[in-house]
């Protein structure tokens, strides 16, 4: 299981955080009465959808012990809970769920997103947005990396799960739905320099490996990567990269009763 840690997470907060201010705020509800934010990771998911909607009986969930606690000392008064997305069946529906950067590590998207769907109240919405990134050079030079020696016999082989287009998911939703909006954006996110391209993705796409490596293996792993990474996104004249994030979204709405 992938280590998360917190506190490398949130070391880009306002960059991650701003795709998910973008999600909620384009969420047509406006009376919410429960709603739930799947993978809430250190709480600033939850904290924009439980400022969005201040009424609403609201839980965090997440897999990661160590983000449960950072969010539940971001937001004393809330409720958070240690489960997984892949085995969550709630008895009860849902008039908002939320899954902000967190469905593209479960896998089985065409039975999971028609079962969280079915999840909602009547008129209820489901709210994702997930990277859209596999193909930028981040994941591609990743993956470049994995495949080489040394580290080919311990992590050659391991793939995230898979992710699919704008169409493929508005395709498999729509029958399920009353409404449903799809769309991409490309943030660009200043960053100080490749080192920071790199911290950056320490904290997501590059758990799986570093996880699979011994000290020596990743310290190996993210030298031979990070030079990489300074010729894939070349700094500007005072030393900025900016780096390219495409983002799916999808707010899928329930049938009204």
């Amino acid at each position: 299981m992938t280590s998360w840690s917190a506190k490398q997470y949130s070391a880009f907060e306002n960059e991650r955080t701003r795709p998910v201010r973008d999600l909620v705020a384009a969420l047509p509800n406006q009376e919410v009465a429960r709603a739930v934010d799947l993978g809430c990771g250190p709480g600033n998911s939850t904290e924009v959808l439980a400022a969005r909607y201040p009424d609403a009986d609201l839980t965090g969930m997440d897999n990661s012990e160590d983000m449960i606690q950072a969010a539940r000392k971001r937001l004393p008064g809330m409720q958070f809970e240690l489960s997984d997305i892949a085995s969550w069946n709630p008895a009860q529906s849902y008039d908002v769920i939320l899954a902000n950067a967190s469905l593209q590590w479960v896998p089985d998207h065409e039975t999971l997103y028609p079962r969280l769907v079915g999840k909602l109240a009547p008129g209820g919405s489901l709210a994702v947005q997930t990277p859209d990134n596999m193909e930028e050079p981040a994941h591609r030079l990743a993956r470049q990396v994995a495949g080489e020696a040394p580290w080919a016999a311990s992590i050659g082989g391991f793939k995230h799960p898979p992710r699919h287009s704008a169409a493929w998911y508005y395709e498999l939703l729509k029958p399920h739905c009353g409404r449903l909006d799809v769309w991409r954006t490309t943030y660009h996110h200043p960053l100080a320099g490749a080192a920071a391209v790199v911290e950056w993705f320490k904290g997501t796409a590059l758990r799986p490996y570093l996880d699979r490596l011994d000290a020596a293996g990743q310290e190996g792993f993210l030298a031979r990567y990070q030079s990489l990474i300074e010729a894939a996104y070349p700094a500007l004249a005072d030393g900025t990269v900016l780096l390219p994030f495409p983002r799916l979204f999808i707010v899928a709405g329930a049938r009204e009763g």
